[in-house]
């Protein structure tokens, strides 16, 4: 699980780069329940940049803070990260974020449907691109959940 937690303390920092250098637009609108970004996992950063670069056409920008990952950049918008992974590659390597339209709904329903919430999730995204969520599935399976709405703060509790 401290694996997932890096993969998404990397996708905060890759989503809140894009957003703390000069302003640019949110990340992609692509709906919900469709895929809003993803991690590559690997035991060799500059030999997947390559295999990736050369199949897919793919760019990449470096993740402010670290060397262990990249920002995949593809016609121009950042769709996701490679990052190295903690150990060996095993098939459950990465995680795939999908659009939903609220952050802590798709939690509850998540919880509600067998899985669990990854302690410390959700929270918002930097300068305010959204929210994430994480959670494993039932048979143990990272999911990540994107909504392109903040959280919706909480109210202090009344004297």
């Amino acid at each position: 699980m401290r694996a997932v937690t890096v993969a998404i303390t990397v996708m905060a920092v890759a989503f809140g780069q894009a957003q703390s250098e000069p302003p640019k637009s949110m990340p992609a609108d692509v709906g919900p329940g469709r895929v809003a970004w993803f991690d590559i996992t690997t035991t060799d950063l500059p030999k997947s940049k390559e295999f990736y670069g050369k199949l897919f056409d793919w760019k990449f920008n470096p993740v402010q803070g670290t060397d262990l990952a990249v920002e995949i950049v593809a016609g121009g918008s950042a769709i996701g990260t490679i990052r190295v992974a903690e150990g060996q590659i095993s098939p459950f390597n990465g995680v795939v974020y999908v659009q939903v339209s609220g952050i802590e709904e798709s939690c509850k329903k998540a919880k509600e449907l067998g899985g669990t919430l990854v302690p410390g999730f959700p929270f918002d995204l930097p300068n305010g691109t959204g929210a994430i969520g994480l959670v494993s599935d039932p048979a143990g399976h990272p999911l990540g959940m994107y909504s392109r709405t903040p959280l919706t703060p909480q109210k202090p509790a009344s004297k």
